[in-house]
């Protein structure tokens, strides 16, 4: 079976430049679901280059990054991972020759860069469903050429649960919220620590200043009055 979804999408902020799904017999909602949160998790940083992401189904996530661009497939775990990650970077490298064919090579990272809507460059699809096609059986000859050619080290691929990847998003949201708690907290303390020194100071000096104060008064009425 072919790559089940293919998304490309920017790194930034997971914006979805392109989408396509190879035809189903069953409902795939939920992946589609858990490949948005995925996408929109790799703005947070710490994103590895390569990755595998288990569904805890039939299913399996891949992608790649290059550029600002992340792109991302789901297969079933039977379907062969190195030629799912020769899939992905022949999508990258496609991907970009078609946008410097259009843009120029200044130019299209600055399309890629200010692109405002999703699927902005959905013109891209055929190319991505051929390419989905030409992935469609991974023992034929096409393909086992391109395994035996393949000379990448599948060791450095991280792999993660998709509940530790989902989640991440999650922790990083808490731990922004604590971080903002803990600036208005130590605003509470500079203002504390600021009127506990004046208060110091007044238990310091104010009988001293009354003194005068009163010293000043007495002379006054004893000698203008």
């Amino acid at each position: 079976m072919p790559p089940v979804l293919t998304y490309i999408a920017r790194v930034s902020d997971g914006l979805p430049l392109v989408g396509s799904f190879a035809p189903s017999q069953e409902s795939l909602d939920e992946q589609k679901s858990q490949a948005r949160d995925i996408l929109r998790g790799l703005s947070s940083g710490g994103s590895v280059a390569k990755m595998s992401i288990e569904t805890g189904s039939k299913y399996i996530f891949h992608y790649v990054i290059h550029d600002n661009l992340c792109i991302l497939t789901l297969t079933e775990q039977s379907y062969p991972k190195r030629l799912s990650f020769l899939y992905l970077e022949e999508v990258a490298d496609a991907f970009i020759e078609h946008l410097i064919q259009l843009h120029g090579g200044d130019g299209w990272r600055r399309k890629v860069e200010t692109a405002a809507r999703p699927y902005a460059f959905i013109q891209f699809d055929p190319i991505l469903q051929r390419k989905q096609r030409d992935f469609v059986d991974p023992t034929s000859r096409l393909n086992s050429d391109k395994l035996s050619k393949d000379l990448s080290d599948i060791h450095s691929i991280m792999r993660q649960n998709i509940e530790q990847v989902l989640n991440r998003g999650e922790k990083l949201e808490h731990v922004s919220e604590i971080s903002n708690n803990l600036v208005s907290e130590s605003k509470k303390f500079k203002w504390g620590a600021k009127k506990l020194t004046w208060q110091a100071k007044m238990n310091q000096y104010g009988p001293i200043v009354i003194m005068g104060l009163f010293i000043l008064i007495v002379i006054y009425i004893k000698f203008f009055m």
